[in-house]
């Protein structure tokens, strides 16, 4: 049966993560292959993500913009700014209102509600204030407090440990496969965001399927 449903942040309460990070790269004269390209540099000279390590909390935001800026001069030998990159990646952003609603029935429903978010310690006043995080999910977990982020298995077992319910007994959310992949092997089961009415759908044919 079915007691808690641990969802996802971004890309599953608001719109697409995917989108305004184009659109930043595109504002700023960049091919998304570059920026990757220029991660995928950080990590072959330092041995570690740097998205990651944002992520898990072990590199500040500055540290990672600096990081990207540096290796984009050297592999581009142009300066590409991202002073502005947490304003304009948030200003791509909007809250995705059936989903938030959706959350907010189920936790009126009795339902245990928990929220599993990898983000950025330095985010957190900007996504706390798109919606009432608090008033529906009981539990936060978010990557950058607890040094550790999806698909990582240990920070499922630490959301569902916190939680106080076992993992047969979750439904989690989210709007990446590899993601939802590492919730079944941790013995959940797992609904793909694709968009709000799909999500809805299989949500509540989980939930109606435990009863």
């Amino acid at each position: 049966m079915i007691r808690a449903v641990i969802s996802d942040f971004g890309g599953v309460l608001t719109t697409p993560l995917a989108g305004s990070l184009k659109a930043f790269a595109d504002r700023s004269g960049l091919a998304m292959e570059e920026l990757n390209q220029a991660l995928a540099a950080i990590f072959a000279r330092d041995g570690a993500h740097p998205l990651f390590e944002l992520e898990c909390g072990r590199m500040t935001e500055a540290r990672f913009l600096q990081a990207l800026e540096q290796t984009l001069r050297a592999e581009l030998g142009r300066e590409v700014s991202f002073v502005d990159f947490a304003e304009a990646l948030w200003a791509g952003l909007a809250p995705n209102e059936p989903m938030i609603e959706l959350m907010a029935a189920l936790r009126a429903e009795g339902y245990r509600m928990a929220l599993l978010t990898n983000n950025v310690r330095e985010w957190e006043a900007r996504w706390r204030a798109m919606a009432p995080i608090d008033d529906i999910f009981e539990l936060v977990v978010n990557s950058a407090s607890v040094g550790m982020r999806k698909p990582d298995s240990e920070i499922y077992e630490l959301t569902v440990q916190r939680l106080g319910v076992p993992a047969p007994s979750c439904l989690f959310v989210d709007d990446l496969e590899h993601n939802c992949a590492a919730a079944r092997d941790a013995g959940m089961q797992a609904v793909l965001y694709r968009d709000p009415e799909q999500a809805t759908a299989e949500i509540r044919a989980a939930l109606d399927a435990s009863a």
